[in-house]
């Protein structure tokens, strides 16, 4: 099976794009898709969303992803915790279909034949993450378990899910990855069951291919036993030994599959690694690894897990880069990294 090469999400802002307003424009935005309206008649979503969306999307496809995350660059917490709150006001934590909406996702739909007929691509493969239950958990209540709360979060996770899944002629949703940074740092107080049955909850949808991102590998075996989840996904380039945590004997025994991170994108550990050697100004080509050090990480995960590696690209977080075009030049190498093999 040929290992796709896809992104985790976030990318930098267009230099000319004050954040302050892209922050804006996205609430006003989400509010205005759920009423049905077209954001390309509003002056400001346009130039401040819709735009900024679409652009950023065609960058990650021009760099020749396989599978390319919608650009996700706004908080990932609060991305959803906003929606979350205002269930909140009607007693509920559960976001419901209606209102589950990730934004970026709807322009991207919307762009696709124009993105298709520009990039020369038949169809585009659209990754989509979502922030996990757990991870919404601890932010909204903290490390006590409440059962029912933790069970209606999953239940808004799958609600943004479903109706993230399209398939059109110009466009697939072709993964789902539910990001859990903080599980095996800090975790709810909670018997396995209950985790468990929350992870299954927010996975809850079909006809994509389903992950989990982790930042750390200890919690890799209890994902294990998830039943509807079809590949882990694990940090590699900054953090080796984390593939040390699971084995392809692991992997065929519990029939998942695996995504590794194969390009370092930690750039602040980047930037003062480059400061010790006096290069207190990096040009672009300095940021990024040469091709044949991410080449050779991939080598070494295919290797370790064979047709069980079924997705690789660089580790997770490109929106603290310091352009886009360090982000786009990032992504391209590690592409051509995989491909000349």
């Amino acid at each position: 099976m040929e290992t796709l090469v896809d992104d985790i999400g976030s990318f930098p802002l267009p230099a000319n794009v004050d954040r302050r307003d892209f922050e804006k424009a996205y609430s006003i935005a989400r509010e205005a898709m759920i009423e049905g309206k077209y954001l390309e008649k509003d002056e400001f979503l346009l130039k401040n969303f819709y735009k900024v969306v679409s652009n950023s999307f065609r960058k990650k496809l021009e760099a020749g992803l396989d599978v390319a995350n919608y650009p996700q660059h706004c908080d990932m917490y609060r991305q959803f915790a906003d929606p979350i709150h205002k269930a909140m006001e009607e007693g509920t934590y559960i976001v419901d279909e209606r209102a589950a909406i990730i934004p970026e996702v709807h322009v991207i739909a919307k762009e696709a034949k124009n993105i298709c007929e520009e990039t020369g691509r038949e169809r585009i493969a659209l990754r989509v993450c979502i922030t996990g239950p757990m991870e919404l958990y601890l932010r909204e209540v903290g490390t006590t378990l409440y059962r029912d709360v933790l069970f209606m979060l999953a239940e808004t996770v799958r609600n943004f899910a479903r109706t993230s899944i399209m398939r059109t002629k110009y466009l697939e949703t072709k993964v789902v990855s539910i990001d859990e940074p903080s599980f095996g740092f800090q975790e709810i107080r909670a018997d396995q069951e209950s985790l468990e049955e929350a992870l299954e909850r927010a996975l809850d949808f079909k006809g994509v291919v389903k992950q989990i991102h982790l930042h750390s590998p200890s919690r890799i075996p209890f994902l294990l036993s998830v039943k509807n989840l079809d590949v882990v996904s694990l940090e590699y380039a900054a953090s080796p030994n984390n593939i040390e945590y699971v084995s392809r004997v692991m992997l065929e025994k519990a029939d998942k599959q695996i995504r590794v991170g194969i390009s370092r994108t930690d750039i602040d550990n980047i930037m003062a690694e480059l400061h010790q050697k006096g290069i207190t100004k990096p040009s672009v080509e300095q940021l990024i690894e040469y091709k044949e050090i991410i080449r050779r990480r991939y080598i070494k995960a295919k290797e370790k897990y064979g047709e069980r590696l079924t997705f690789t690209g660089p580790d997770c977080g490109l929106g603290g880069w310091p352009s886009q075009e360090a982000a786009q030049n990032l992504l391209k190498r590690t592409v051509e990294a995989v491909k000349s093999l």
